[in-house]
């Protein structure tokens, strides 16, 4: 027992001995009750009747006691360790989209020579003019003249793997055939990743969420009929798997906040991407079939696409 704990209960009897029975009471190691000799007999025969009662009221109290000694621990007592139950709301926080720190954040996807190109394709890049793409361009293993591109369109390299192509080109078979590898490789990275975060968010339909970091997936295909956030730090990853399509809406437009960059986003997708007229989107594309850019859609990230990359007078831009 603590003492002070037994000092404090033993005081509160002590307390109550005095206010009911008009007698004095002192305390020390143990109780005792110093009763004024010169009341009536009934008095004491009253007092003694009441004993029991006291008797009761002190275990409770000293019981008491007891329960507060296991409040206050020593300081030699061992702490407790984490248990299950623990670990397990932790798990549930993170399915729910709450990022606790202890969770493990997810690895980047790794886009080898792929990464060094705004558009890769492996069957044609075809762009009804003018669009505006800042970075390297490229298709393999087709032939340059499936890249119908004009030169002005381009603010940076055109990569065939022959002679054919825009006139601006420059042709480096080998290397293509390395970074269709390595697209390929990512793609197959990002499509395995096990135990999402959030599993078919919103049936499908995210129009209007904010999306944290995590590991997303979708069993079948995607809409984002309305505006998205995407918030987090500027080292947070984000991997969306869609075992689908993907569409975006006429003038619909995805934020980043917090910092979020748009390399750090990974779109998996395996059937056909369409951006709506004037939308807006953000994060890198690594598609198992096309990519299909309205007029006017822009995007702040890769297409990095197993088949054919179609533009019409849009704006393409590489992630910085």
């Amino acid at each position: 027992m603590v003492i002070s704990d037994y000092n404090r209960k033993m005081s509160e009897l002590c307390n109550i001995i005095k206010k009911l029975y008009k007698t004095s009471c002192s305390k020390d190691t143990h109780l005792y009750f110093v009763i004024n000799k010169s009341r009536p007999k009934s008095y004491i025969m009253k007092l003694k009747n009441v004993f029991s009662t006291l008797a009761v009221l002190a275990v409770v109290l000293l019981s008491s006691c007891d329960s507060d000694q296991d409040s206050y621990p020593s300081s030699n007592a061992q702490k407790p360790l984490l248990t299950a139950p623990l670990s397990s709301e932790i798990s549930a926080e993170s399915k729910t989209g709450i990022n606790s720190e202890v969770s493990n954040p997810i690895k980047g996807v790794n886009l080898g020579v792929a990464g060094n190109f705004v558009i890769l394709s492996k069957t044609g890049i075809t762009s009804v003019y003018k669009s505006t793409i800042t970075g390297d361009i490229g298709a393999s293993p087709i032939t340059g003249a499936a890249m119908v591109v004009n030169c002005g369109e381009v603010t940076g390299n055109v990569f065939s793997v022959d002679a054919a192509g825009p006139a601006c080109k420059t042709t480096s078979a080998t290397m293509l055939t390395a970074a269709i590898g390595d697209m390929q490789t990512a793609y197959t990275d990002a499509a395995g990743r096990s135990n999402p975060d959030f599993l078919n968010l919103g049936a499908g339909n995210i129009g209007g969420k904010t999306l944290t970091p995590g590991l997303y997936k979708w069993t079948s295909a995607l809409n984002i009929p309305t505006d998205i956030t995407i918030s987090g730090s500027p080292t947070d990853i984000f991997i969306f798997q869609v075992a689908g399509t993907l569409k975006m809406s006429s003038s619909v437009r995805i934020t980043l906040a917090g910092g979020v960059q748009a390399k750090n986003i990974f779109w998996v997708v395996s059937d056909a991407v369409t951006f709506g007229t004037t939308s807006h989107f953000e994060g890198n594309i690594l598609g198992m079939t096309g990519i299909n850019m309205q007029t006017g859609a822009t995007i702040n990230g890769r297409m990095l696409a197993q088949t054919a990359v179609t533009l019409q007078m849009n704006t393409v831009t590489l992630p910085q």
